[in-house]
């Protein structure tokens, strides 16, 4: 038996809206067609015949339209051409005349005249505005009918339900948040085997919040609850509950929390919860905002006088400022999930997640991967294992290689070489000099981190970088380890002053200047390491400002403190230039070995710059990682660990 050809998708449902407009247009034509009421049709006859039974007089009345056509009965039944006719319609071959109209007197025929009948088309398009009307409102009203009122469904939750279809993402997949996913397994758990937990008299929890930095993981964890619970799972944004209705965003969190109730238990995620969570009263709307009446409806829902038992609610936003104190309340939020930025252990379990499917060499160091990438959340790691497997592809490799993991990592948190700046030697010499001033100040002066990369290969838009690799990972900074910062940013400034003279530096130190400006403000207002201001906030946190909620409670700072802070400031930049230089100037031969190497080779790792202290030469390059002919050269040679850098790229605050 020949297989049968599947069936378009949608197809039936076309074919029923097509039949459905056919219809509407019919129906109106056939009424129209037979509304005449006639019992029999008239036959057509020549005029030859007409004029001979006109003769006989066997015509008992005449119609005439427009002059050339004519429809009568016959008196008698005739046969014409095998066919008995007794109704006939004739055409004049010419247009009637009073000869024709005194021949049909003479036989006594009745005679009429009417104007030519308009067409089945001339009706049709004269229906046709009252047959679209029509056809229109009996659509509607059968989608209200079909479909659970479809064509009103604007108030319905857009929550969409995850079944045992959909890829699972379990907590295998998840690293570097392992209390966040002991608290959420907890949940999970509750879920299964309840009488666990109540025969102690504890209760389900109402409610999750994830609260933690841009790609820190708190929409994976979501997923993987989702596929963990074997429960139903709903997930939403927060941005779906409000549009352009008045109303609108509070029907929805009913009907969403009616599902949820519908298949309870169950769980229902609200990704970027601060879109309808903000501080009611905060906004310009006043107390008539939608997005309030939807905070209202949603508070309401999770802890009201309706008993929603079985529905937990799962939350996720980077913004926890923002939210409304009720949303918060234990009975609501019963759990605030921190998923902050991965430690070194952290780092390490993510970075094994996304390599595990991938062909690595034995060359790849993930601890030193790991080390090399503080601050980089779950986002950042998951972006550069990428753009290494692009990279070793790219350079036809036939494994992802240390030195492709290394340059991708560079790339990301640098930014892309621009191999096609072309640079005059004067300034390429400066810079030189200027990347090894900040090189020779993170050595010499006591509390900056190891040095760990200097490089002149313009990166994003800086034209070279020095940085620095903390030992470990640290949650707090010291007041020597600031002050070191501070004069590791001005070593570039100082060391051009020192080798050009004043009138020949360059605007190169600009985002030295920026972030070590910023550094010693913070220094002064609001970590108080200042002796003269002491320790006392001046002024407000520099964090965003809420309108509603912080515009009003800004504290004014009186002109005296005002001017005690920029005196303050300046001379803690003072004390840094003056570090930096004193620094410099004693090692002044060291300055131009690490400028006269950065020349030759551009980039220089830490064991580069110990050899250098030594006063030895530098050592040959390593070989490169194997490759086809075709593949893209390397260029320089990458070190074993990167890090975030101080100066000439993203600024890193020491706190």
């Amino acid at each position: 038996m020949p297989p049968t050809s599947p069936k378009k998708p949608g197809w039936g449902r076309i074919s029923k809206t097509l039949s459905f407009w056919i219809l509407v247009i019919l129906i109106p034509v056939a009424v129209i067609q037979f509304s005449g009421g006639r019992t029999e049709q008239a036959v057509e006859i020549d005029y030859t015949d007409f004029r001979e039974q006109l003769a006989r007089d066997n015509v008992s009345k005449v119609t005439i339209q427009d002059g050339r056509e004519a429809t009568g009965d016959f008196k008698q039944r005739i046969v014409i051409s095998g066919r008995e006719v007794k109704r006939f319609t004739v055409r004049y071959p010419i247009a009637d005349s009073e000869k024709e109209l005194d021949a049909l007197k003479e036989k006594g025929v009745r005679v009429t005249a009417q104007a030519s009948r308009p067409s089945i088309g001339a009706y049709i398009l004269n229906f046709l505005p009252y047959l679209l009307l029509i056809g229109f409102w009996i659509f509607l009203f059968r989608q209200m009918q079909a479909g659970g009122a479809k064509a009103f469904s604007f108030g319905k939750s857009k929550a969409k339900l995850l079944t045992g279809d959909t890829p699972k993402v379990t907590f295998a997949d998840v690293a570097g948040c392992d209390e966040a996913k002991q608290e959420l397994e907890e949940v999970i758990e509750f879920l299964k085997d309840p009488q666990k937990f109540t025969k102690l008299g504890g209760r389900l929890p109402k409610g999750a919040l994830l609260v933690g930095p841009p790609g820190t993981g708190k929409t994976l964890l979501a997923k993987a609850v989702a596929g963990e619970a074997a429960r139903p799972f709903f997930s939403m944004s927060g941005s779906d509950f409000v549009e352009m209705f008045v109303g609108v965003g509070a029907s929805r969190v009913r009907d969403l929390f009616e599902q949820g109730k519908a298949h309870a238990p169950c769980i229902i995620f609200i990704d970027e919860i601060d879109a309808v969570g903000r501080h009611r009263g905060a906004g310009l709307g006043g107390g008539h905002d939608e997005r309030e009446q939807t905070l209202n409806q949603l508070l309401v829902e999770m802890d009201g006088f309706e008993s929603n038992d079985g529905v937990i609610l799962i939350a996720a936003t980077n913004r926890p400022d923002v939210l409304d104190p009720a949303l918060l309340r234990p009975g609501r939020f019963d759990r605030q999930i921190v998923v902050d930025s991965p430690d070194l252990r952290g780092r390490e379990g993510i970075l094994r997640v996304h390599l595990r499917n991938k062909p690595i060499a034995e060359d790849v160091n993930i601890t030193s991967l790991a080390r090399g990438t503080p601050g980089m959340a779950g986002a950042d790691l998951a972006n550069m294992v990428n753009e290494g497997a692009l990279l070793a592809a790219r350079r036809n490799h036939d494994k992802i290689y240390m030195a492709d993991l290394e340059d991708a990592k560079d790339k990301v948190m640098l930014g892309a070489e621009r191999k096609s700046l072309v640079m005059k030697e004067e300034e390429r010499r400066l810079t030189a000099y200027h990347e090894a001033g900040h090189a020779v100040c993170a050595i010499m002066v006591k509390g900056n981190d190891p040095l760990h990369k200097v490089t002149i290969v313009p990166r994003g838009r800086a034209l070279g970088l020095a940085f620095t690799l903390p030992e470990d990972d640290r949650v707090s900074v010291t007041r020597e380890q600031i002050e070191a910062r501070l004069a590791m940013a001005y070593g570039g400034r100082v060391a051009e002053e020192l080798i050009f003279g004043r009138d020949r530096v360059t605007t190169g130190a600009a985002s030295d200047i920026q972030q070590a400006t910023g550094i010693a403000r913070r220094y002064v207002t609001q970590w108080g390491l200042s002796d003269a201001i002491g320790p006392i906030l001046v002024g407000d946190n520099e964090q965003e400002v809420f309108l509603g909620q912080q515009i009003m409670s800004r504290r004014e700072v009186s002109e005296k403190t005002a001017q005690m802070v920029d005196a303050e400031v300046k001379n803690v930049i003072d004390r840094a230039f003056e570090k930096a230089r004193a620094t410099l100037t004693e090692h002044f031969d060291l300055l131009h070995r690490v400028a006269k190497a950065l020349l030759e080779r551009e980039t220089l790792a830490r064991e580069d710059i110990a050899v250098l202290m030594r006063g030895e030469e530098l050592p040959p390059r390593p070989p490169l990682p194997p490759a086809s002919p075709a593949s893209t050269p390397l260029g320089h040679v990458p070190p074993k660990a990167a890090v975030p850098p101080l100066l000439g790229g993203p600024e890193v605050s020491p706190a």
